[in-house]
């Protein structure tokens, strides 16, 4: 397995703006947020308690998930009210189109210290970017297992979400092989592929320079499974039907 290529947080806006994407180490991303990394750790357990992903339209059955929306205006982080998840066809082939409504988010992870602290640390990388401005979150909790032999995190194939930025963080991974990520030049030919084996590993990706994408997992074990939190930040409004 190739390693993530990490960079310090001192130069995680540079690259970010220079490549479009760049991987912080579990420490980095607890110097960045300014919280122990056993405060992220306590998070993890929610991910026991995620609900299956009734959605999937390739017939399968090894995604769970939870999916919650913020606002974020500076230092003030707000949940806004639940919605669906939604995408347009141009940037979900196989989920576009289509009003998904999951479970929202344990109120005890939102509301402990780390949850803001994390949202606010991203959030002013996004504006080093693009400019101070209020980011609309979509917070989405995944757990890809291996129940049907398979498990695909990425189902949709390489793509865009269509937001500014994503934000995928590694929570854990057991029992499994696969699980790379690939990461290319929306408007190019050069990639980079790795991947992420620490929890709280982070990859932080400018979504309309780079389309990203992360290959199937197999069992090594039973109840294998990769666990992730992904982050999108978006300005002027969360996606949702015209």
């Amino acid at each position: 397995m190739l390693p993530p290529p990490y960079v310090p947080v001192s130069e995680l806006t540079p690259v970010l703006r220079t490549a479009g994407h760049a991987a912080v180490s579990p420490s980095g991303l607890c110097e960045l947020a300014g919280v122990a990394l056993g405060d992220l750790q306590a998070l993890a357990p929610s991910w026991n308690d995620l609900p299956p992903d009734a959605y999937l339209r390739d017939g399968g059955r090894y995604r769970r998930r939870r999916h919650s929306c913020f606002v974020l205006e500076g230092d003030l982080v707000t949940q806004a009210p639940h919605r669906a998840h939604w995408q347009p066809v141009e940037y979900n082939a196989l989920h576009g189109g289509l009003e998904r409504w999951f479970e929202p988010m344990d109120p005890t992870v939102v509301a402990g210290d780390a949850w803001p602290r994390l949202l606010r640390s991203l959030g002013a990388v996004c504006s080093s970017i693009k400019g101070a401005r209020p980011w609309f979150v979509e917070a989405h909790q995944f757990r890809i297992d291996t129940t049907d032999g398979i498990g695909r995190p990425t189902p949709e194939g390489a793509h865009r979400d269509g937001v500014d930025f994503v934000a995928v963080i590694l929570v854990g991974r057991a029992g499994i092989k696969g699980g790379e990520t690939r990461v290319f030049e929306a408007q190019g030919a050069s990639g980079i592929r790795f991947t992420m084996s620490e929890p709280w590993t982070l990859l932080l990706l400018d979504d309309e320079r780079v389309i990203h994408e992360s290959t199937p997992i197999q069992p090594l074990e039973a109840g294998g499974h990769r666990d992730t939190l992904v982050l999108t930040f978006r300005a002027g409004g969360f996606q949702g039907p015209a």
